[in-house]
This record gives structure tokens, sequence and C-alpha cells, in this order.
């Protein structure tokens, strides 16, 4: 993909463009993410892992609970399985939920917690039985149940979830789509982008925005035109960014919308952390459909980035324990 022309924008968002927003990264993390899924399809159960255990399937404890549960929970649901060695039914079920993880090839992951050895996180979830299964999301506790279920309910349990959540979390359907050995094609000469590009170096925002929601409208999974997507509602933001708005925001810390359009703005002028914290004050302080929105504002910000940026990592470290 091409680039946006920096003289065709405004200023702010020009700095913007230099640390953050390239377009010409999507394509190469949508195909770095396909690459991903193909190998993961293709290995062996239990490929790297010791004891021939699935990488799906982790053992956590209060010093990995941080990483392994609410970090990943941004991500895919995690299925926390708390137990104990003394426990009959939970070995009639662990097994199960194993199975049942490893073969969904990441589209969720089972986190095992041993209650005894892990106190404070069996404290966390209120554990006064066990087995007790929870879903984490987004660093929240969602939905669970209690007791050695029958291996079909347990089933019909995880279908639940994941239809319920799958247009929220892309990730889920990258890996039932690497599951089903389906590949995206290949089609760096598509019209449809190129369109789409060509309105974007002209620095008409409508236009290319349109042109990717038209890709959307005929295959809403096509992640390259989602990432897209989202960069170019940015630029069209960043252009449109109000110094000023960040005084706004001060003055009113309870606006939820005063925040949103001062953490653009922030970004805009390439204070990325800057954005990235203020979003996660603004989580951390708020409640209900308020807290959601910010949240889902500050998870669209990361998308701007490589996945790899240490800003991006640490922000979401800070939103999961805003969350939990």
């Amino acid at each position: 993909m091409s680039r946006p022309n920096s003289r065709q924008a405004a200023p702010a968002a020009a700095m913007a463009l230099a640390g953050a927003v390239d377009l010409a990264a999507v394509k190469a993390r949508s195909e770095a993410a396909a690459a991903a899924a193909a190998r993961a399809a293709q290995a062996p159960a239990g490929d790297g892992v010791p004891g021939g255990a699935s990488p799906f399937v982790v053992d956590v404890t209060e010093a990995t609970f941080q990483a392994e549960v609410l970090e990943r929970s941004l991500q895919v649901p995690v299925v926390v399985d708390l137990w104990a060695e003394w426990c009959g039914p939970c070995k009639q079920l662990s097994p199960v939920l194993e199975r049942m993880a490893a073969a969904a090839n990441g589209a969720w992951v089972l986190a095992k917690v041993d209650v005894d050895a892990n106190p404070r996180i069996a404290q966390a979830f209120q554990v006064q039985s066990i087995p007790m299964v929870m879903a984490v999301v987004g660093g929240q506790p969602v939905d669970g149940f209690n007791g050695a279920l029958p291996e079909p309910q347990v089933r019909e349990w995880i279908t639940r979830l994941l239809d319920a959540l799958r247009d929220r979390m892309p990730a889920i359907r990258q890996a039932e789509e690497g599951v089903q050995g389906e590949e995206p094609a290949e089609e760096p000469e598509d019209p449809r982008f190129t369109a789409a590009e060509d309105a974007l170096e002209r620095g008409d925002y409508p236009a290319a925005e349109a042109a990717y929601q038209q890709i959307l409208a005929v295959e809403p999974a096509n992640e390259q035109a989602r990432a897209a997507l989202g960069q170019v509602r940015f630029l069209a933001r960043a252009e449109r960014a109000d110094p000023s708005a960040v005084a706004r925001a001060a003055a009113a810390p309870d606006d939820v919308d005063a925040q949103l359009a001062a953490a653009d703005a922030e970004l805009a002028a390439d204070a990325v952390e800057a954005a990235f914290d203020r979003l996660v004050a603004t989580v951390a302080r708020t409640g209900g459909a308020d807290r959601d929105r910010a949240r889902e504002h500050l998870v669209g910000l990361f998308e701007l980035f490589a996945p790899d940026d240490p800003r991006v990592a640490k922000a979401r470290r800070s939103l999961a324990r805003a969350l939990f």
C-alpha cells in the first residue's frame, strides 16, 4: 500500500504519520498474521512445548497471571480453569478443556490455575468450590460455570462465548480460519484497494473511507481493509485535531468525549504516550458504556502502530491493570 502524501495533510497529521500511521505496514502485518496462522495450523500438536502440551494450554501462577491471562485476554478469550490436585471432578473436566483448547488453534486460550498454589488468584475469582471455570475478556471476567459439566455442555458454552465475541476480537476468526486451512488470497493489484489508495494520496479521506467500507461490505473478515479503514479514520480526525482539546479535557476530566478528542490531538502531535496514558486513566475512572468507549478508542489507536512497538506493549499492560 502507498503512504499518504504528507504535503496534503495538516502539519499535526504529518507529525503523526512520521511515527504512527504507515499504511504500507498494514499489508505486511496482515500477511505476517496469515503466515503465523498457517504455521500454527500445520504444526503438530504440542510443537515446541515440553511434554507434548498445546501452546494454547498454559499453567498460570500469580507471577504470570498478568501476562498469560489479562494481557492475552485483550486478543482472544482466556478460559481460566481453577482446579486442585485433590479434586476428582477437576481431573474429569480439565482434559476436556485441554483437548478443546488445543483443537481451537488459538481462538481461545486455556489458563490452568492450581488454587492451592495460587490462593490470591482464587481469592480474586471468589472461588467457593472447584472445578470452577471463568472466561476473561479484555481483562474482565465475563461468564463461567462451576462443576464438571459433560463435554457437550462445555462445548456449547465455548461456542456461545466465541459467537458473542467473534466480531469484536478478530484474532478469533484468524485462528479459526487457520484450523480450516484457509489462507487469504494475495491480491496486491486489487483494483478496490488501488482506488482507496489513490483517494488517500489525493487527501480525499471520505472517498478512501468509502472505498474500504465497500470492501468490508462484501468481505467483512478482510483484515487488511479493516486495518486500513482505521488508519484513514484517524488521519481524518488528526487533520481536524484542535490543540485546545487537551486544555478542554483537563478542565473536564469526566467528559469522555473531551478525553477522546484530546487523545487524538496528542497522538496527532506525536505525544503518543500521553494519548495512551490519558485513555488508560479514563478507562480506570469510568464504568459501563463510557468505559467501553474509552477502551475501544484506545485499542483502535493501538492498531495504528506495529504490534511490537514498546509504547503499545506498555499501554496494553496498563490497560489490563485498569480493567481488572
